[in-house]
């Protein structure tokens, strides 16, 4: 098990240092990557203009995509501003906190491979 939990740990440095090499600074934490996630998904760049909302969105927009690639959440479509919208199409088990972190940072370990292309 620690073996395992060290290559997690790894893995997970080794993409931020990757994340760092893309955007120019290291993200202090996981909130900080679905952030990424969420401005990558709404495909418009990077503002500073987001408003306080805007940003819980689009971490909602970023948790809902890296969920999706295990069933639980689905695209709707995009508004008119084309903002994407989710649906929730299967209940997410009940985590306590550090495997919610946990379950999460494997998602988005497998967006940056599959949507970003980068190997760690």
């Amino acid at each position: 098990m620690i073996k395992k939990d060290l290559e997690f740990a790894r893995r997970w440095s080794s993409l931020t240092l990757q994340i760092e090499k893309l955007v120019g600074k290291k993200p202090k934490d996981l909130q900080a990557v679905l952030f990424l996630i969420g401005i990558q998904e709404l495909g418009t760049g990077n503002s500073a203009n987001f408003s306080k909302e805007e940003k819980q969105d689009l971490m909602h927009i970023a948790i809902c995509k890296v969920l999706s690639y295990s069933g639980y959440y689905e695209l709707e479509g995009t508004d008119q501003d084309g903002w994407p919208h989710w649906k929730a199409v299967k209940k997410l088990p009940h985590f306590d906190m550090l495997d919610q972190e946990k379950v999460l940072k494997m998602h988005v370990m497998e967006y940056f491979e599959k949507e970003i292309g980068l190997e760690f």
